[in-house]
């Protein structure tokens, strides 16, 4: 039986519904942030930040530049200026909002987003390279079009963009800040060393990979959901409090991507048919229906076993990767993983019950949860 040693206790997969072609997560019950403008909030985010961070990417020594212009979606491989898709944007719109909890203007916590959107797009431009990705946002990636060591050399360049951009404020807050930026990337970076020690394994357990996503995911999304409010003066235990509502968000937006990485839609992801597969990974649904017990789990674990030995599992063919994805359903892994979604969904919200806020704010974090659990892509 599964051993999951989370807040609520421990849970048992059970079996999934067969033949979506997209995963989505049931929404949450209807509450006010139904009201929400949730692509208003995320375009505002946008808005605010893309300008300052251009400019910051501007400071960068040439090729790194166009590099990173490039990586960002506004120019083309060819450096012609593009509308690319600079992807979903939640964290900077979490930044500008958490400014508001303290009754700042949201202008006040651009520097904070701008700050987590560098370090997470080093963490993608590295992560990209590391899992041999050769797709990002409909587009090829960094490594791909422009070398394995300009993808290095601009992730870098930019996690210190992210440290900069705080720093230069000069205020109390500000060095707040950045030490909380720190320890959400040091968390990040261990992330990523689990993952990919973990596709070495023939088992993870359950736990064991929540540490590793909460890492990974999690604390660079609770560091987003604090961040504004932090340079606009909130007391650490405001901010501590808007940092579990962040890092359980986190974990619910890994869970969501966990479903895309095996069932998610090409056309609406970017990626590749069974992406996370191909690249062995113990996400979620693997390691929960690994763990459930049965036939389906047991034969599983013998293929994913044989697999790990295969020298030529690159070139299995679309058939064989859809085999491991029924057995993980039939586990029950897909469903155990949406459940999950949904629950830390819950953790998450519970979180801002601490936090002393305008109501139109709390109601606005809700929305950007919600919009995290049954999203597309």
């Amino acid at each position: 039986m599964l051993d999951q040693h989370s807040p609520e206790g421990p849970r048992t997969p059970g079996t999934a519904t067969r033949g979506e072609t997209v995963p989505t997560v049931p929404p949450p019950a209807s509450t006010a942030a139904d009201a929400v403008d949730v692509t208003a909030l995320l375009e505002r985010g946008r808005t605010l930040a893309t300008p300052v961070l251009r400019a910051a990417v501007d400071r960068l020594a040439p090729p790194m530049d166009t590099v990173a212009a490039y990586h960002f979606g506004w120019i083309d491989a060819a450096g012609n200026p593009a509308a690319g898709d600079g992807g979903k944007a939640v964290r900077p719109a979490l930044a500008v909002l958490s400014a508001e909890v303290t009754g700042a203007a949201p202008e006040a916590g651009v520097p904070g987003a701008v700050a987590v959107e560098l370090v997470h797009n080093f963490s993608l431009l590295h992560d990209d390279l590391m899992d041999g990705d050769e797709q990002r946002r409909h587009r090829d990636t960094v490594w791909k079009v422009h070398g394995p060591a300009q993808a290095i050399l601009v992730g870098d360049a930019l996690f210190a963009l992210g440290n900069e951009v705080l720093l230069e404020l000069g205020t109390v807050e500000a060095g707040r800040a950045t030490r909380r930026l720190t320890a959400a990337t040091r968390a990040l970076i261990d992330g990523q060393a689990q993952d990919i020690s973990y596709e070495h394994r023939d088992r993870v357990s359950v736990e064991e990979c929540l540490e590793m996503e909460g890492n990974k995911t999690g604390a660079l999304l609770a560091c987003a959901s604090s961040i504004g409010a932090v340079l606009g003066g909130a007391d650490d235990r405001t901010a501590d409090a808007l940092e579990r509502y962040g890092y359980h968000l986190g974990l619910a937006f890994q869970a969501v991507d966990d479903l895309l990485g095996i069932w998610g839609d090409p056309e609406s992801t970017g990626k590749q048919t069974w992406s996370d597969l191909r690249q062995r990974k113990k996400s979620l649904p693997v390691v929960a229906a690994l763990a459930a017990g049965g036939p389906a789990s047991e034969r599983l674990g013998e293929i994913l076993a044989a697999d790990a030995k295969s020298s030529d599992f690159a070139a299995f063919s679309e058939e064989e990767f859809a085999a491991r994805a029924a057995l993980i359903e039939e586990a029950g892994g897909r469903e155990w993983t949406a459940d999950e979604a949904r629950r830390q969904h819950t953790v998450a919200i519970e979180a801002l019950h601490a936090v002393d806020m305008p109501d139109r704010v709390r109601d606005a974090f809700a929305a950007l949860a919600d919009f995290v659990v049954v999203r597309k892509r």
